[in-house]
C-alpha cells in the first residue's frame, strides 16, 4: 500500500478533498526520496540480519526481499501468555467543545497613559528590534556544527550541582527494568537491537535531534519493561516511542502521516495514534527523563575537550542504545563518564579529570565496570551487522570519529 492511499469508506466530502489535497502537497515537500523502512519483525530473518544476511530496505515503495515481510507474522503463537499485549485499545470518547457563535470579544481600549507610553522612545526602540523576525531568537535550532554548546543553561554557576543532584535522582526513578527482555514471550534482543539501529537511520532521515533518539529509547524500553508485546507491534511502540519523542524535543517534529509513511503503511494511522495513546498511559505521561546524551553534554560543558574528542564521545555513547544488557544495569550517567572516558582516552591518553570526579560524584574505579563494557562494544563496532550508527557519525558533521580505531587496552584494573 502507498504512502496517503488509505482511502475513508463513502463519498468524501469537499472538507476531506481538501485536508486531502493539502495532506499530498505537504507530503510532496517533506517526504524525503527514499523511505527507511524495517517492516515487521520475524525473528527467523531477524537471527539472520544479526548474523549479517541483509540489511534496512531504504528502497522507494514496497517492501523488498530484506524487509520482513508481513505474512510470516500472520500466525501468533498460541502459547503466549494471556498478558501479551495487543494494539487495539479502546478510542477514548470524544469531547466536543462549545462553540457560541454571535460573540464577538470586545477590544480593549487605549487609555492616554497608554497612548503616553507607547510614544516613549524606550518602546519605540524595543518595536524597532522585535520587528526583524516573527520568529523569537530561543525558537530557532543550534547549528549542526556547534552540538555541544558553551552557553548551558545546565551548568549556571549557582544552580549546576542542584540541577546535577536532580538529574541523579530523576534517572533512577525513570530507568527501564534491567532483563526486561527475557521476561518478554514473544520478542527477542536481536529484534531490539535491530529496531533501535533502525530509529537511527529514521533520526538521521528527519534530522531529529540525538536527544531525541535517546528519548524514544527510553520510551520503548520503559513501555516493554511493564507491557508484553508481540512480535508483530514491536515496530508499532518503536514508532509511537520516536513520534512522542520527536514531539516533546523537535522544534518542528515530523507529521503523523510521516511516520506512518516510513513503516511502509505497515500500521495505519490509527494504529499509530492508539498505541502512542497506551504509551502515554503505561509511562503516566513522564516524558521528562534525563538521559545519557543529556548528562554527557553537561560533562562536555563542565571540562571541555576539542570537537573531536567531543563527537567521539557522542559516538560511543549512542552504540550503548543498541544492547540491553548489560547497559540497563548501568545508570546513564555512568554510561556518560565512561563515553567520556574511553573517548579522552582514545584521543588524548587521559582518562577521567579530577574535575570531573569532583562534580559526578564518580571515581574511575566506578566507572570501570561500565567502561569497560562500553570498550567491549567500541571494538566490535565495525563487525556488527548493524551499521547505522557508525555510518552517522561517519560523515563530515561529526568528524568521521566513527573511523577512528579503538585501543586495544585500557588501563584499567
Amino acid at each position: 500500500m502507498s504512502f496517503g492511499s488509505f482511502i475513508p469508506v463513502g463519498r468524501p466530502s469537499s472538507q476531506e478533498n481538501r485536508l486531502a489535497s493539502k495532506m499530498d502537497a505537504s507530503r510532496l515537500q517533506f517526504a524525503p526520496k527514499q523511505r527507511t523502512v524495517l517492516g515487521e519483525l520475524s525473528e527467523n530473518e531477524q537471527y539472520s540480519r544479526f548474523l549479517g544476511q541483509g540489511g534496512l530496505n531504504s528502497k522507494h515503495g514496497s517492501v523488498s526481499e530484506n524487509a520482513f515481510p508481513a505474512a510470516s507474522f500472520s500466525s501468533i503463537p498460541s502459547c503466549l501468555s494471556s498478558s501479551s499485549f495487543d494494539v487495539y485499545v479502546d478510542e477514548p470518547n470524544e469531547v466536543v467543545l462549545p462553540v457560541t457563535s454571535g460573540m464577538v470579544e470586545p477590544e480593549p481600549q487605549l487609555f492616554e497613559e497608554d497612548m503616553a507610553a507607547m510614544q516613549h522612545k524606550d518602546f519605540r526602540l524595543f518595536l524597532d528590534l522585535s520587528s526583524g523576525s516573527c520568529m523569537d531568537a530561543s525558537m530557532q535550532s543550534q547549528p549542526e556544527d556547534d552540538p555541544l554548546s558553551a552557553h548551558d543553561v545546565l551548568t549556571v554557576a549557582e544552580y549546576a550541582e542542584d540541577i546535577y543532584q536532580h538529574l541523579r535522582d530523576c534517572e533512577v526513578k525513570f530507568r527501564p527494568k534491567p532483563g526486561y527482555i527475557k521476561k518478554q514471550p514473544d520478542i527477542t534482543n536481536c529484534m531490539r537491537v535491530v529496531l533501535v539501529d533502525w530509529l537511527v537511520e529514521v533520526g538521521e532521515e528527519y534530522k531529529l535531534c540525538a536527544e531525541t533518539i535517546y528519548l524514544a529509547v527510553n520510551y520503548m524500553d520503559r513501555f516493554l519493561s511493564c507491557m508484553s508485546v508481540l512480535r508483530g507491534k514491536l515496530q508499532l511502540v518503536g514508532t509511537a516511542a520516536i513520534l512522542l519523542a520527536a514531539k516533546y524535543e523537535e522544534i518542528y517534529p515530523p507529521d503523523v502521516d510521516e511516520f506512518v509513511y516510513i513503516t511502509d503503511d505497515t500500521y495505519s494511522k490509527k494504529q499509530l495514534l492508539r498505541m502512542e495513546h497506551l504509551l502515554l498511559k503505561v509511562l503516566s505521561f513522564d516524558m521528562t527523563v534525563p538521559t545519557t546524551h543529556l548528562f554527557l553534554r553537561h560533562f562536555m560543558v563542565t571540562e571541555p575537550v576539542c570537537a573531536k574528542t567531543e563527537n567521539l564521545a557522542l559516538y560511543i555513547a549512542e552504540l550503548s542504545l543498541l544492547e540491553v544488557d548489560p547497559f540497563l544495569l548501568h545508570v546513564p550517567s555512568k554510561i556518560a563518564a565512561a563515553a567520556y572516558c574511553l573517548a579522552n582516552y582514545t584521543l588524548n591518553k587521559a582518562l577521567w579529570p579530577d574535575s570531573l570526579c569532583a562534580f559526578a560524584g564518580y571515581t574511575l574505579a566506578e566507572i570501570a565496570p561500565c567502561l569497560r563494557d562500553l570498550h567491549k562494544l567500541y571494538l566490535s563496532a565495525d563487525s556488527r551487522p548493524q551499521q547505522a550508527i557508525r555510518e552517522k557519525y561517519k560523515g563530515s558533521r561529526y568528524g568521521s570519529v566513527s573511523l577512528i580505531g579503538p585501543p586495544r587496552s585500557l588501563p584499567i584494573h
